[in-house]
């Protein structure tokens, strides 16, 4: 694969077009993209193979099914997009109903009143944990646990946020074997978003795994079948044991959480 430029010019994920609703079989702008998750290529052409929201996130342009929206849950490590900047606090999309607030208390900078452009804009990408959710569905974010943070560079997937587990799998497994055949980074949100970084050959590898897995994910022996596959296509594992229950795994936001 050519080289692929996954960042902005900033080095946050990039953010192109706006969404629009496209129905299967529907050419998608694919002037200067390549092919991502839920499309297909015909005579040079990129066209939805869902229906759902265009997206595009470093040169992929994707389709994000429309079922399947998150319902937040306390603790959940989810990632997110600021969708607003107030003077005291950020919106921020986190694929659910409502729009979720992050405030300046809840991050590891000192931020004065006003001066939040300074550390997050609309469209930088986020991993944060829900800090709360009440009983009219209001929802608060931090950023102020280990291993949460700004997400720079990298490309960013949407699945189903019910198929979340199988991408995790139990105690990481799945997730582990993936990383370590392809040596990517993986963070995997429960609100169905995955960000991904490594070599522009090893992203395409777990766009592909991922895609297997969320088609695949009522059949039994998944995991054999997906090691399998990556052996088939990658050789043996390089970049830790595809078997272990923490594998690749540095952390638990990496992992998408217990």
């Amino acid at each position: 694969m050519n080289e692929l430029s996954q960042n902005g010019h900033d080095g946050r994920p990039e953010h192109i077009l706006p969404r629009r609703v496209v129905v299967p079989g529907e050419e998608l702008e694919s002037w200067s993209f390549k092919p991502g998750m839920w499309t297909y290529t015909e005579n040079g052409k990129i066209y939805a193979s869902r229906m759902g929201f265009t997206n595009v996130r470093s040169n992929y342009i994707n389709v994000v099914p429309l079922c399947g929206t998150y319902m937040p849950k306390l603790s959940d490590p989810v990632i997110g997009y600021i969708a607003e900047v107030n003077p005291t606090m950020w919106l921020v999309d986190i694929n659910c109903p409502y729009l979720c607030a992050l405030h300046v208390n809840e991050v590891p900078w000192r931020v004065d009143f006003g001066d939040t452009p300074r550390y997050l804009v609309v469209g930088d990408a986020v991993l944060v944990k829900i800090s709360m959710v009440d009983e009219i569905k209001r929802i608060q974010l931090t950023l102020n646990d280990p291993g949460l943070k700004r997400l720079n560079g990298g490309i960013i997937m949407d699945i189903a946020p019910t198929k979340v587990p199988r991408i995790i799998g139990k105690k990481g497994s799945m997730i582990s074997m993936i990383k370590a055949y392809t040596g990517a980074r993986m963070f995997v949100g429960q609100n169905g978003r995955i960000w991904v970084e490594g070599q522009p050959e090893a992203v395409s590898e777990v766009l592909l795994a991922v895609s297997m897995i969320e088609e695949n994910a009522q059949n039994a022996g998944l995991t054999d079948s997906i090691r399998e596959h990556l052996e088939r296509r990658l050789g043996p594992a390089k970049y830790g044991h595809p078997f272990s229950e923490t594998g690749a795994s540095t952390g638990r936001y990496e992992d998408g959480g217990d």
